[in-house]
């Protein structure tokens, strides 16, 4: 029986067990609150198997990322240029959004712990100076984020002239870190029970009403990007409606990662994409596979939207200074977020040391983030994704309208072949 019950739950998709594990923590806490104290130990050991892995997950990753990246051809440069202002853009839209409205959330916080927070832009420089300076030993151990990013950028970058049998092994223990963390996600629907349960039961329903908020300004900003802020990049590169390639994108790129929640998984979608669309296959076939692992708008905005809600939630004034440092980070960290679902979430703690956010209070948002992932990973997933398929066109589109041979027509995908 057990191993039946086992089969089935790794069988069945994880957005689906992480709503039952919503709805069951909330009905135990509204309904059987004596059992909490209990239910409570699964989010507590979810937080913490999560605390444990991503220090070692961001260094691994961000290390092979460097070390294994190629130099790119010169045709490659208008598409990740694309790619970063368009991360960069999405997170100035996300930090817009959290001050027009500013999110607290329900966290657990010592009463005898002191926050310090940082007095300005040069204080947060400052330390985001020594953080970088960092032994890396004691960056790993002590979870800064910031020390783990700049080590594993440059060794990745020292190890670029290495031999095929260190890359290989450098990609191999990449992939391993990657399934670590594929087995901490799985237990994400035990872990949210227990969370939602212990929030509930702490503070009442009203609890929920901080996640809805914090939900709505981050779908807000998902969709400001994808028919805003990305439709205004396009027109501005070719000068025509931008909508009839946009929708495309969206519809034929987004959908299929709306479901999947992994741009690595829709590559093969964007590629038949791209190719209906009349695009340089010598070109689509290294810029969807790069986009995949750098374009990250809708990462850049989950960073920073959770990011402020945790600076809002502990009283700590972010001036702009301030936060266009945080578009920054957001936009370098969302450049290395892990591909498995809710990769992104475990960048947050990158993010929240720039405000001097304790590791602690960064992982209870990490748990946050993955209460609202049912909607807030999908939709960050199709905006990523469709992204790819969008500046990849976009740049090379650009280069017809130079030439005077792009046409309306361009910009809309030739039927799918039977």
């Amino acid at each position: 029986m057990l191993s039946k019950l086992t089969k089935v739950y790794a069988e069945t998709a994880l957005i689906k067990l992480i709503a039952v594990g919503l709805i069951v923590g909330i009905l135990l806490a509204l309904f059987v609150p004596a059992i909490v104290p209990v239910i409570s130990v699964f989010g507590k050991l979810f937080v913490n198997a999560l605390k444990a892995v991503a220090p070692i997950l961001v260094f691994v990753l961000v290390m092979n990322a460097m070390s294994q990246r190629s130099e790119q051809n010169a045709t490659m440069k208008p598409i990740v240029q694309l790619y970063v202002v368009g991360t960069f853009l999405a997170s100035l839209v996300a930090v817009s959004a959290s001050f027009l409205f500013p999110t607290r959330l329900d966290l657990q916080i010592d009463p005898d712990m002191t926050i310090t927070p940082p007095g300005g832009i040069v204080e947060v420089l400052q330390n985001v100076i020594m953080n970088i300076v960092d032994n890396p030993i004691h960056a790993l151990t002590n979870a800064n984020y910031i020390g783990i990013l700049a080590w594993g950028v440059i060794l990745g970058l020292a190890l670029r002239n290495a031999g095929d049998e260190a890359h290989n092994i450098l990609s191999d223990l990449a992939k391993a870190v990657t399934k670590v963390v594929q087995w901490v996600i799985r237990i994400a629907p035990f872990g949210i029970m227990g969370l939602v349960a212990d929030a509930i039961a702490t503070s009442g329903i009203d609890a929920l009403l901080g996640y809805a908020k914090l939900l709505a300004v981050l779908l807000g900003a998902f969709f400001s990007v994808a028919l805003i802020m990305n439709p205004l990049i396009v027109f501005f590169k070719l000068g025509i409606n931008p909508y009839p390639l946009v929708f495309a994108t969206l519809k034929e790129s987004g959908i299929y990662a709306f479901f999947t929640r992994s741009s690595a998984a829709n590559i093969p979608v964007n590629m038949s994409l791209c190719k209906r669309l009349g695009l340089n296959e010598d070109l689509y076939s290294i810029s969807i596979p790069l986009g995949a692992t750098i374009n990250m708008a809708g990462a850049s905005i989950t960073i920073a939207v959770l990011s402020l809600a945790a600076a809002y939630t502990l009283g700590i004034n972010v001036d702009m200074p301030t936060a266009l440092l945080l578009c920054i980070i957001s936009t370098v960290g969302a450049c290395g977020a892990s591909g498995v679902a809710g990769g992104s979430l475990l960048l947050i703690p990158v993010a929240c040391s720039s405000f001097g956010i304790s590791n602690d209070i960064a992982m209870q948002v990490v748990g946050v983030g993955f209460i609202i992932g049912v909607l807030q990973d999908s939709c960050e997933t199709a905006l990523n994704s469709s992204s790819d398929a969008l500046f990849t066109a976009t740049a090379e589109f650009a280069e017809r309208k130079k030439q005077g041979t792009l046409k309306p027509s361009d910009l809309i995908p030739a039927p799918e072949e039977d």
